[in-house]
């Protein structure tokens, strides 16, 4: 008779300690009361009836996951290799255990054929330049649809562009002759400024000639700082003509 009472009390103990659960504070407990919703609880004790309710745990922490690269053919055809980083978290508990499968799986497939469409409506160019946007229009797509889900997409982040050897060449040469350009118009315009500077200064020796040899010897004085070399310049006489006819 003991033995039998020992046996019912273990087994009723057993029953009891396996019908309470404690959640966390980011966890939740969808329950199940005979196969029907009963709804979400937590955190901290939940009680549950033995054989008759079952929990479903639901973390509801910022969930990152890795988007593998993936193989994208842009706009322009171009092919390309791009990953990406997915943030995302459960809001809503019941909808994610009741409308999916498994939230996880299907936000992390969605996440990727989602990114290889947008991707694939641009143009290279713009998938090197506009990241900020593209990265906007994955995510909203992603929240749009994730929704029913109970799933909010917090952002979609692109990591890395891998482009073919021959293109990366190619644009190595486009940036090269970009800077060759902008190097030859720079240039340009300080020969235009200098050209101008020129002007003005061939208009104010033009009302003064004295100033003419006054630059003159002063070009000489210049060379002759220079002891390594010897350099001999001939003077014409009309340079001192109008200091011979101011006398």
């Amino acid at each position: 008779m003991f033995s039998f009472a020992f046996i019912v009390l273990v087994f009723f103990g057993g029953l009891l300690l396996s019908s309470i659960k404690v959640l966390q504070e980011y966890e939740r407990g969808v329950i199940f009361r005979l196969g029907r919703l009963i709804g979400a609880k937590g955190p901290g004790l939940v009680i549950l009836l033995p054989g008759i309710d079952r929990m479903v745990k639901v973390g509801q922490r910022v969930i990152t996951t890795d988007i593998p690269p993936q193989d994208v053919v842009t706009k322009d055809n171009v092919s390309i290799a791009v990953n990406a980083v997915l943030l995302f978290r459960v809001i809503d508990p019941v909808k994610a255990i009741l409308n999916v499968e498994s939230y996880l799986e299907s936000t992390y497939q969605y996440a990727q054929t989602t990114l290889r469409s947008v991707l694939g409506s641009v143009e290279l160019d713009e998938v090197l330049s506009e990241r900020e946007s593209l990265n906007r229009r994955v995510q909203e797509i992603l929240d749009l649809h994730t929704d029913p889900w109970g799933v909010k997409v917090s952002a979609v982040e692109i990591k890395q562009v891998d482009l073919p050897k021959e293109m990366q060449r190619a644009m190595a040469t486009q940036a090269e002759a970009e800077r060759q350009r902008r190097a030859k118009v720079i240039a340009a315009a300080g020969e235009f400024q200098a050209a101008e500077k020129l002007v003005e200064a061939a208009k104010a020796i033009q009302g003064h000639p004295e100033a003419l040899q006054l630059r003159y010897l002063q070009t000489l004085q210049e060379v002759a700082s220079e002891n390594n070399s010897t350099t001999i310049f001939p003077i014409p006489i009309d340079l001192f003509r109008p200091f011979l006819e101011r006398k």
